[in-house]
C-alpha cells in the first residue's frame, strides 16, 4: 500500500472515531409507572421518601418499569389520566376537596384509575381517618368501604399474603370501595408509607411495631401486590393460575 493511500485510510478512520455515537434510546416516560401523590389542604406528604422507595422496590422485584420519583398532583388539574395509580396520604385531619376536585377524581376512578389511601397518623375515628372516610363517602356514595376478604386476588397478585404490614398495625385488614366488582379505592390505616420510608444514607426512617422487620417486608410485599393489581386488576383470578397458587400455599 502506498504511503498516500495509508494516510487517507488513517484519516478516514480517525474521523469515524470522532463522530458522535448514536445514543441509547431513552425509555419513554409513558412506559414507566409513576405513582401520583394527591395533594390536599393538610399534611399531604408525611413520608416524603416512601413512594420513591416503593417504586425502586417494584423495579427490583418485578418487571414493572418505574419512574425515579412519584408525581405530586391536584385532583382537579390536567394530567390526572396519565397516572393510573394514585396515592392519598396524610397525618392529621384535612379540609374537604372541592366539588370539581371530587368530580375529576370520581371520573378518573370510573375510567379505570386506582387510589390507595394510607393513614400515616395511626388514627381510628379521628384525625386523618375521619377526613378520609368523609371524602371517600362523598367520592363514591354508592360504594361504601368494605373489608377486603382474605381470599381476594389482591393478596395473590404477586406475593401470597395472609396478613398486613405497615409502620403500625391499627387494623388487621384493608378496606375498599368497588366499582363494577373492581377495587377502585383501597384504604390502609397502618401507615404503609412509614414502613417504606428510607433515608438518603440507607437507614429506615421509622421502626415497625409490633412486628419489626418482618412487618416492614410485608408492607413492601403488599405495596408490590397493590401496584400489580392497579395495573392488571384480577388477571390472577383466572383458573389457569389455580394449581400453581395451591402448590405454593401447601
Amino acid at each position: 500500500m502506498r504511503r498516500r493511500d495509508f494516510l487517507e485510510l488513517l484519516t478516514l478512520g480517525t474521523a469515524a472515531l470522532a463522530l458522535p455515537r448514536p445514543a441509547r434510546a431513552a425509555v419513554p416516560a409513558a412506559s414507566q409507572l409513576a405513582i401520583g401523590q394527591l395533594e390536599h389542604g393538610g399534611r399531604w406528604n408525611p413520608r416524603p421518601t416512601a413512594l420513591r422507595r416503593l417504586q425502586w422496590e417494584l423495579a427490583q422485584r418485578t418487571s414493572i418499569e418505574t419512574a425515579p420519583e412519584a408525581v405530586p398532583v391536584r385532583a382537579g388539574r390536567p394530567g390526572l389520566h396519565r397516572l393510573p395509580f394514585l396515592y392519598l396520604a396524610g397525618d392529621g385531619a384535612f379540609p374537604p376537596f372541592t366539588e370539581p376536585e371530587r368530580a375529576a377524581l370520581r371520573r378518573h376512578l370510573q375510567h379505570g384509575g386506582f387510589l390507595l389511601v394510607d393513614s400515616a397518623d395511626g388514627s381510628d375515628g379521628g384525625g386523618f381517618d375521619a377526613s378520609a372516610r368523609r371524602e371517600l363517602a362523598a367520592l363514591l356514595p354508592a360504594s361504601p368501604l368494605l373489608r377486603v376478604a382474605r381470599e381476594h386476588v389482591l393478596y395473590k397478585s404477586f406475593y401470597l399474603l395472609d396478613h398486613q404490614g405497615g409502620r403500625l398495625l391499627v387494623k388487621p385488614w384493608l378496606e375498599a370501595q368497588l366499582l363494577d366488582g373492581r377495587l377502585a379505592v383501597l384504604y390502609s390505616q397502618n401507615d404503609l408509607g412509614g414502613a417504606w420510608a428510607r433515608g438518603a444514607l440507607g437507614e429506615w426512617e421509622y421502626a415497625c411495631t409490633p412486628g419489626g422487620e418482618a412487618q416492614r417486608e410485608t408492607a413492601f410485599r403488599l405495596g408490590v401486590n397493590v401496584a400489580m393489581y392497579a395495573l392488571c386488576t384480577d388477571y390472577k383470578d383466572d383458573a389457569v393460575h389455580l394449581p400453581f397458587i395451591l402448590r405454593r400455599r401447601s
